[in-house]
């Protein structure tokens, strides 16, 4: 007859085993964290000296040559009352002035989710990973390319909540063409919130359209707390090179009166845009976001607002774009370099390429880029997922690789830790010399966390793959996305806010006619 404490001893290892495994799920290096605090350091590519260049380059640029913030009146009231230069649209500001202005901006802000538990912190060592943004087109390896619908901007909402490796929703996933242009946007809002309970993007695409989706944030949050805080952002565009159009800088204000976060972004495609030399280009840029920025603190002080930046090489050759290039990427330390001087949030970057299909290029350059992304300490990533056909299409086989290189980047970005554990001493000691640590006591103890484990990489030996059927990583990344749409289910959604939601949407969109351009 067996003692008690030889029956109880497997059942207190079993025990232990779980405990430490749901430590480990609960901590830092488990899946589904709600964002990244990234545990190693940026690089800074470069000197002191050199950055100083960089930004005396971008006050004349400000003060010498000047932006042009058209058909907006009250950003022009803006800038005459806190003293810039004024003639007629054209603004010119003194060194130093816009970043007096920008002390008012927050370093670090929380963006709120309707589920607490992914709320998002932005700025400082946190990282928060987003879907790609603003493709017409969708694809897929069964029916190509084709105009995005409402169906695939819901896909693709559905296909972010499901992954545990990105944190936020994003905002115009693709573009639902099968819905008027005046009208689509409420769509789309509302599709965030149903479909998903982490942080989203509204529409910028016009001022109301702007107000109409913090509008349907109040009725989500409350009017009350989405005062207090931020619950939506928005991404806008600065119209390279040195204009700032009406249409962006009304809504780059509407999100800033409501306290909600603007995303300040350049576009600036090198020897079109903007210079063709990158020390060039990030002085046009710096110049361009920091005015950005500091609009909305003009509007109101203390608005959480995110210093973006988009800087892209084309082929001299043919005057295309071209995403992933090494250029780009080695600009993106700088931009980080400056934005961490200012002291703002940073949007930079991304998992960018120009290849037309999920293959070895979209997979290079997206690598490139998002290690530029990663490494320069930008805080909130567009386009990490999905990005493919120079952004002109969103690609259901590389959403899903993209989500899964987001899940490695989140053990490259915890780094190495170093304790007694994972010095493995005792280890060592139950090992000896010649033998092998397979199946040691640390092996068990670790081995459900000691490496990140691929969903979409195939480890089998040779002769198994090719048994199974040879599939590349495109086809398992088909087979994939098609089992997370079918097995996902919509977080809850409390039925009075999504009834006052639905019967928003009805009423806008009953006020006014189709428009379809």
């Amino acid at each position: 007859m067996q003692s008690a404490t030889a029956e109880t001893a497997p059942r207190r290892e079993r025990s232990g085993r779980l405990a430490r495994r749901k430590s480990r799920a609960d901590g830092p290096a488990g899946i589904s964290r709600p964002y990244i605090v990234r545990n190693i350091p940026t690089y800074d590519l470069l000197s002191e000296e050199n950055l100083i260049r960089i930004e005396n380059a971008a006050d004349r640029i400000l003060a010498e040559i000047g932006i042009e913030f058209r058909d907006d009146p009250a950003a022009i009231s803006l800038w005459k009352a806190a003293g810039a230069s004024v003639d007629g649209v054209l603004v010119k500001f003194e060194p130093g002035m816009l970043r007096q202005l920008l002390k008012t901006a927050p370093s670090e802000f929380t963006q709120h989710a309707r589920n607490p538990a992914n709320n998002v912190r932005i700025g400082g060592r946190n990282m928060v990973f987003s879907p790609a943004y603003g493709s017409p087109f969708v694809m897929d390896l069964d029916r190509g390319r084709r105009y995005g619908t409402i169906e695939d901007f819901r896909n693709f909402v559905k296909l972010a909540q499901s992954s545990p490796w990105l944190h936020h929703s994003g905002g115009t996933i693709c573009e639902p063409c099968d819905i008027a242009v005046n009208k689509r946007h409420l769509d789309m809002v509302y599709s965030h919130i149903r479909y998903s309970d982490r942080g989203f993007l509204g529409s910028v695409t016009a001022e109301e359209r702007a107000e109409d989706s913090i509008d349907m944030a109040r009725i989500l949050f409350g009017a009350g707390f989405t005062d207090e805080n931020c619950v939506i952002m928005g991404n806008v565009n600065v119209n390279s090179p040195l204009v700032w159009d009406g249409t962006m800088t009304t809504v780059l204000r509407a999100y800033a009166r409501a306290n909600q976060a603007g995303i300040c972004v350049p576009f600036i495609l090198g020897g079109a845009m903007g210079p063709v030399t990158t020390a060039g280009a990030i002085a046009q840029s710096l110049a361009e976001t920091m005015a950005g920025c500091a609009l909305t603190q003009l509007e109101r002080p203390g608005a959480p607002v995110i210093f973006g930046n988009f800087l892209s090489s084309m082929s001299l050759r043919s005057g295309s774009p071209t995403f992933g290039t090494p250029e780009p990427a080695a600009g993106s330390l700088v931009i980080g370099q400056l934005a961490r001087r200012l002291g703002l949030p940073l949007r930079c970057a991304g998992n960018f390429t120009t290849s037309k299909l999920p293959d070895a290029q979209a997979m290079n350059e997206g690598t490139m880029s998002m290690l530029s992304a990663v490494q320069c300490g930008a805080n909130f990533i567009l386009h990490s997922a999905g990005f493919l056909d120079g952004l002109l299409s969103m690609s259901y086989e590389k959403f899903v690789m993209d989500s899964d290189f987001c899940g490695a980047l989140h053990t490259y970005l915890d780094g190495i830790v170093v304790d007694d554990n994972s010095l493995a001493l005792d280890a060592f000691r139950e090992v000896g010399p010649g033998s092998h640590f397979f199946g040691c006591e640390h092996t068990m103890a670790n081995y459900e966390t000691a490496f990140w484990d691929s969903a979409m990489a195939d480890n089998e030996p040779f002769e198994k793959w090719e048994a199974a059927g040879s599939a590349d990583a495109a086809t398992r990344a088909n087979l994939r996305w098609k089992k997370q749409l079918e097995e996902f289910e919509a977080p809850p959604l409390d039925s009075a806010r999504d009834e006052e939601l639905v019967d928003f949407i009805e009423r806008k969109k009953a006020s006014m006619d189709d428009a379809w351009y």
